[in-house]
């Protein structure tokens, strides 16, 4: 695989261990999904090959959304935020994006405002 593109190498902010947080959202409805993390390289495989891939920290391995469980995400479009520090991953999702097994990673808990 080739390297990602220098400029956009270098305007990336990762966190200590090389990592960016992605946000994954339906491409069409705006429903936010999940939260991944991709290096470098889990980015440019996800740019060459339209699926989403991503980093696994509890793993410590390259995981591509759906290769097991069939649920997978096809990506629509990349963004990357004004700080350089997160990406917006917009993708036609199959099945569940949750490894629970539901929709989104965000329907469990509701937190009240005070």
């Amino acid at each position: 695989m080739s390297p990602l593109p220098a400029d956009l190498a270098a305007r990336l902010k990762r966190t200590a261990d090389g990592l960016v947080a992605a946000i994954v959202q339906q491409h069409d409805t705006g429903e936010v999904l999940m939260l991944g993390w991709m290096d470098d390289e889990a980015l440019e495989r996800t740019l060459t090959t339209g699926r989403a891939t991503y980093w696994s920290r509890s793993r410590g391995e390259y995981w591509v959304k759906g290769a097991t469980s069939g649920h997978h995400q096809h990506v629509r479009e990349v963004r990357l935020d004004c700080d350089g520090d997160a990406l917006l991953v917009k993708v036609d999702q199959v099945g569940a994006a949750c490894h629970t097994g539901e929709r989104t990673c965000f329907d469990a808990d509701l937190l009240e405002l005070r």
